[in-house]
């Protein structure tokens, strides 16, 4: 049978530009998002069959939404080779604003728990055929789009940052945990790529890379069993760079970041 992914945040960029490059690829597609009805007018739009793709509604903030999903998919489509857990939210916090804790706790709800509730449906049944002779032993494929924000923490950018760093830190013992069992997890930490999300940004995005590209590469990258992986390659640079800085130096080059907008503004 064809492989199968499963997709969250399908309905736009990322997450649309990575199912389109898998089914470019002849892979089947099961999406989900909270937004139904644009992923299937995107289906519609790119002709691909129902036979191909299906959508699920999910919010993968709420365990029990991306769960239900999860098993739906696993009832009609089977069990999924590559699970991407791409769907994240970016909003702006100001530790000052109490109403903006809701925000941090919104961020971190969507972007670390909702990585381990979309992961959590498919690791047993993914386990259980890991003997199969038809998988040799790989039992399948987690993937955690974290961001390359997760390396050090920018100031305006506190909820997202610490949110991204928690899901590269969760993907790496992840991977330490189920490595042994058949079950490969890779992380992808993307630099700037030109979606709606980043489109409300106000200040400046080096390197920024076309969702395309990114599929392209992000889709070899899990094809290979790379681990970790900051994608574009000169991202990749910076973020060394970033890592070993010393404070003071890292404080003085982004005393002046702007501020990521925050959900009011």
């Amino acid at each position: 049978m064809t492989s199968l992914v499963f997709i969250t945040g399908a309905s736009s960029g990322i997450g649309q530009a990575l199912a389109l490059r898998y089914h470019q690829a002849g892979w089947r597609l099961a999406l989900a998002a909270r937004r139904v009805s644009e992923m299937q007018a995107w289906l519609t739009q790119q002709g691909i069959s129902a036979q191909d793709a299906r959508c699920y509604s999910a919010d993968v903030s709420q365990p029990d939404s991306i769960i239900s999903a999860a098993k739906a998919c696993m009832t009609e489509m089977g069990v999924p080779d590559v699970v991407i857990a791409n769907a994240g939210i970016s909003v702006g916090m100001d530790t000052r604003i109490e109403a903006d804790l809701t925000v941090l706790q919104q961020v971190m709800n969507t972007n670390v728990l909702g990585m381990a509730a979309t992961f959590h449906p498919f690791i047993e049944p993914m386990l259980l055929r890991a003997s199969s002779s038809t998988h040799q032993g790989h039992a399948g494929t987690l993937v955690g789009i974290a961001s390359v924000a997760g390396i050090r923490g920018l100031p305006g950018h506190a909820a997202y940052c610490a949110s991204k760093a928690a899901a590269i830190s969760y993907c790496e013992s992840l991977r330490g945990e189920l490595k042994p069992q058949g079950i490969q997890v890779v992380t992808l930490a993307p630099g700037y790529i030109r979606t709606p999300l980043t489109q409300k940004n106000k200040f400046p995005m080096p390197f920024l890379m076309a969702a395309d590209r990114f599929a392209a590469a992000a889709f070899e990258t899990i094809r290979n069993g790379q681990s970790f992986r900051v994608i574009p390659t000169p991202m990749a640079w910076a973020a060394r760079i970033l890592r070993i800085l010393p404070n003071a130096w890292f404080d003085r080059a982004f005393r002046n970041q702007p501020r990521k907008h925050r959900s009011s503004t």
